[in-house]
Parts: structure tokens; sequence; C-alpha cells
């Protein structure tokens, strides 16, 4: 095993906290977790503190086991596994809203296929034409996308002080470990340029408060905007357009953008009010709900919020294998009152990088692992999508996305 591939296990390792208390992945139906930033028993709907993938995990599961049951039973007649979570003899079969994750032609376009749609069903949709995302195909235009970041930080851009590191084990002890602020030093020059100064005048534009619906006056909804078009000029999203026009996923770049505009900026409710949220809010600028931090994967952010005296880095229990910027650390913090757990972020990447890998990931594995490489070091992101409103033809929002390595 080469010194990558254990490089690669290692972050497999490292940061296979990410999701575990923001996912229901083997959680459901457990009782209240109070160190969990959600809940996945059938009590959190009506507390309104269910994880994302609550919804598509853990509900009528009875009726999953009953059939679960039959599955298997059916599958000692015959050689053939009918798994409910994988696509082994049910390529092309018609939708079916028992099934916790589906095999046919529009799954990818619902986010809603199962893990091994791509490798089993290459003939479905998509896949079974040029017009597929291959594994491989992920792999190349990452790194495609690293290369051309020109925007990105350089090593003395940024000065991090990353002090103490603790076990993932030792993540919710809430103990402040460093005395001192996580950057020492930032070249603000950086944030005169047209995306980063555009990026910013979105981030004080939301509640954090999930339950608080927002309400954008004209200046902001025009911001949305800039910021869109200044990153539709860089060479990152230039990239990722091109491939994904290739793929015949958008037929314009207009097309692109408003799609950009609907999954990243469009409104839900994550609390109880109607509009209270978006995937660029909850990623990029950071939430709370239920009195914990949810989303807030962005450096920029955390170094604005620092210097205004808002956040107290405690932590970290990750810090990523490259050399340069961007690198990638899983911290732990507060933020004005309220604590983070991990919170995975790039660190010294552009607007546009992240904004372009996120929606990558999104378009191309909605709502599961997105296995990348970047400057030879692998690495992955997990999105979800959000299940219970849709816009458009029955398309998703963005939940969330972040930085897992390999596998909040």
């Amino acid at each position: 095993m080469g010194t990558r591939d254990l490089l690669f296990l290692a972050l497999i390792c490292k940061l296979a906290w990410a999701g575990t208390m923001e996912s229901c992945a083997h959680r459901c139906g457990e009782r209240f977790n109070k160190a969990a930033d959600c809940q996945c028993n059938h009590q959190c709907d009506q507390h309104k503190d269910c994880c994302e993938d609550y919804e598509k995990l853990c509900t009528n599961k009875e009726e999953l086991q009953g059939k679960e049951a039959e599955w298997e039973e059916a599958a000692s007649y015959s050689n053939l596994y009918l798994a409910p979570n994988s696509c082994q003899g049910r390529c092309g079969e018609t939708f079916d809203k028992h099934h916790p994750c589906h095999c046919n032609s529009k799954c990818q376009e619902f986010g809603n296929c199962c893990e091994d749609y791509e490798n089993l069903c290459a003939h479905d949709g998509f896949s079974q034409s040029n017009d597929g995302i291959t594994n491989e195909e992920l792999l190349i235009i990452s790194e495609k996308i690293y290369k051309v970041d020109n925007n990105k930080a350089q090593k003395e851009d940024i000065i991090l002080n990353s002090q103490n590191r603790i076990f993932p084990s030792e993540t919710n002890n809430r103990v402040d470990r460093c005395p001192e602020p996580l950057y020492s030093y930032v070249n603000e020059e950086l944030f005169s340029k047209p995306t980063y100064a555009a990026f910013i005048n979105l981030l004080n534009n939301y509640q954090r408060m999930t339950g608080q619906g927002e309400h954008f006056t004209s200046q902001q909804l025009r911001e949305q905007d800039i910021f869109l078009q200044e990153i539709m000029k860089t060479a990152v999203m230039k990239e990722l357009y091109g491939f994904l026009h290739q793929k015949n996923r958008y037929s314009s770049k207009q097309e692109f953008v408003n799609e950009l505009k609907n999954m990243w900026f469009g409104l839900y409710s994550r609390g109880n009010d109607e509009g209270d949220s978006s995937g660029f809010e909850h990623v990029f600028s950071g939430e709370v709900k239920k009195g914990k931090v949810t989303g807030f994967h962005n450096w920029i952010r955390f170094y604005l919020q620092e210097k205004e005296g808002l956040v107290d880095y405690y932590s970290h229990n990750y810090n990523g294998p490259w050399d340069s910027y961007p690198d990638v650390l899983g911290m732990q913090f507060n933020w004005d009152g309220y604590y983070k757990e991990v919170g995975s972020a790039f660190i010294g990447s552009s607007p546009e990088f992240e904004f372009a890998l996120y929606s990558l990931c999104f378009i191309g594995r909605p709502g599961r692992m997105c296995h990348l490489s970047l400057g030879g070091y692998s690495l992955a992101i997990q999105t979800y999508t959000w299940d219970k409103t849709t816009y458009g033809n029955g398309k998703k929002y963005i939940a969330t996305a972040y930085v897992v390595s390999s596998t909040h």
C-alpha cells in the first residue's frame, strides 16, 4: 500500500466524525441525544430538530423492515440480492415510494439514487450514455478546478495558529484549549478581489436563528446576482460549466446560473417560519438551531467573526495533508454563545472554488459521498438534499454540503 493510500485511509478514520452528529445514519430510533446536532426519533418532527436525512432514512422504518424480510426470503430462492439500499437486480425498476433509494433514470435528477447506482446501472439514465458523471471524471474535473483557482490564498497570505489538537472522542467536551485566535494573520487585500467582495457582502444578509423568516431587500437580492456574475467570470466556474455542459446537464450558461441561484439561494423552512433557511446561509454563513451551531463551513466567515470577537476558537481534531492553500481543518468553536462540535472547512480557498466543488458534488452525487482529488490527495464532500420542499419540476434545494475527506 502506497503512501497516498495510507494517507487516504488515515483521512477516512480521522474525519469519520464529520457526519455522525448531523446525520441519521445508524441512528434511527435512538433516544434523545443532547450531544447531537439533530435527532432521529419519532418525536423530532414535533420538536423541529430532525436531521436533514431523517425523512429519507428513518420514516416508514417498520414497513421497510418488512420489505427487507420479503426480499431476503426471495433471495434465498434465487441468487438475486434485492437489498433496498442497493441497485443489485433493480436497475430501471419503476419508482416505489417505499424504497429508501432508487435505481431508475430519474434518480440522479431527484437526488435519491442508491450508493451503487453508478457501478451497477451503467446503462440507465445519465449513467448509460456519455452524459453520466463517472467517479474517474469527478477526480479529473476536481483536479482541473484545483489547478485553475488563481484567486486562492498564497502561503504568505494566511498564518494559522492551530494550537491544540484533540481526539475525535473529545469534540463534545466544550473545553477551550486554545487561548489564542486561530488566525494570526490574514492578508485582507484578498477581500478586495471581486469574488471575495461579492461573497462577503452576502454573509450578513441572514438571520442565523432558524424559525425566523428571511426577508431580503432589493439590494440584498441584487447582491446574490452580483456574486453569481462575478464567480462565473472565473476560470474555476468556467471549468465547471464546461464540464457540465459537455455532460449535457446544462445547455447554456444562463440555465446553469439560474439553477445555481435556485439550489443555493432558494428559501425553505427548517423551523416554524416559512423561508427561514437556504443552502448558502447554512453552509457559508452558518445557522443556530436548538441551541447549536449548524453549517458554518467557511474560513472567511470564521475569520471575520473571530476578528469581531464573535467566534472563540477552542481546538481542532483534524488538519489536512496539504502544504499549501487550500487546506482543510476540522474545528471546535463557540459562536457568540453557541457551540460547534466539529466544523470542517477549506482554508485559504477562493469563494468560487468552494462554491464550485460543492455544486459539482450536489449535481453529480446529490445526497451522497462525492470523491474528489486535490493536488494528488484524496478528499470527499458530503451533500444532502432538502426533501420537504422542491422548486421547478421537483428539483431539490441544497440542505448542506461539507468536507469529510473520504466518505456536517
